[in-house]
């Protein structure tokens, strides 16, 4: 049997985000969520995790296009007066290739959300990040320092064909090429250093050529043609709330979500022999099962309390 984790990122973005996620793990194939530790709704989504404790939660790193868990003072040349990130992905990576000083703020701030989650209580699956940019040779080199101290069962090293995606859809072609390089690069300079510090990783993760496109038809379309022994599927599951910001575009978040629901999608899960389990396999208490035991259990009334 080929084993798959379903991860949920934006974990505590808003309330809607975090609805969709627990729906998705409690009639769904969800297993997984990464957990934005001073988002918005974080003391929300912790509440929901504490309650689901079928539910295995990673830390979703945050060091661009959010907010810093330690107080501005202490970070000056990595985000604003407000604790916000300064600049994108490309700008912000150049910034901790450069800077010596940006470095030893970046260490501290990597510390404070990993000591952030640990106050949680909940324990840690497994660790990715916002916007991919934890596998920044120099953000993987601090969490890889860290991994004992935290206990860090693996990091999340996406790696999928383009070929798969560029079947369903050839939109946006030459940012899926690059980004399909970038991170091909990435992961094959990633894979000795977390086999060095016994750090697990996927054979498989998909997700970042379909940001936002994770739907219904593209995973039907997937599972069958996935050639590996440990997968990870991820989206950005959401319902829209009045009021609250969208991590995604509008209405992807729904069609995200009804992929996750689908009983076509367990179906193909279950025919093309995927047992749903969680980065953390060893602490999870289930260990891996077929996609109709896991929605079993997971809405059973026992799974929604605390053993």
């Amino acid at each position: 049997m080929k084993q798959l984790v379903v991860t949920g990122d934006d974990f505590g973005f808003s309330t809607g985000v975090n609805r969709a996620i627990l729906e998705a793990h409690r009639r769904g194939i969800l297993t997984n969520a990464s957990l934005m530790v001073d988002a918005a709704a974080a003391a929300e989504a912790i509440d929901m995790a504490r309650a689901h404790p079928t539910l295995a939660v990673g830390l979703h790193l945050v060091l661009v296009d959010g907010r810093s868990e330690r107080s501005a003072r202490f970070l000056p040349h990595l985000v604003d007066a407000n604790r916000r990130f300064r600049g994108g992905p490309v700008r912000s990576g150049l910034r901790y290739a450069l800077h010596p000083a940006a470095r030893r703020e970046l260490r501290l701030e990597i510390r404070a959300q990993l000591e952030r989650f640990r106050q949680t209580g909940l324990r840690l699956s497994h660790v990715d990040g916002h916007h991919h940019l934890h596998l920044h040779p120099v953000v993987l080199g601090i969490l890889l320092d860290l991994a004992d101290e935290f206990q860090i069962p693996a990091i999340r090293l996406p790696s999928e064909e383009l070929g798969l995606t560029l079947a369903v859809d050839r939109t946006g072609l030459v940012s899926k090429l690059a980004s399909s390089a970038v991170f091909r690069l990435l992961r094959g300079r990633a894979e000795a250093r977390l086999r060095a510090e016994d750090v697990g990783f996927a054979d498989r993760v998909y997700g970042l050529l379909a940001t936002g496109k994770m739907t219904e038809s593209y995973l039907l379309h997937i599972i069958p043609r996935i050639r590996a022994g440990r997968v990870e599927l991820y989206s950005h599951p959401s319902l829209e709330e009045p009021g609250e910001p969208l991590n995604g575009p509008p209405g992807s978040g729904r069609q995200e979500l009804a992929a996750l629901l689908s009983p076509r999608v367990r179906e193909s899960l279950d025919l093309n022999g995927f047992q749903l389990a969680t980065d953390g396999e060893a602490n999870h208490r289930f260990p891996g099962r077929t996609s109709r035991e896991i929605a079993s259990r997971a809405g059973s009334p026992r799974a929604d309390s605390r053993e």
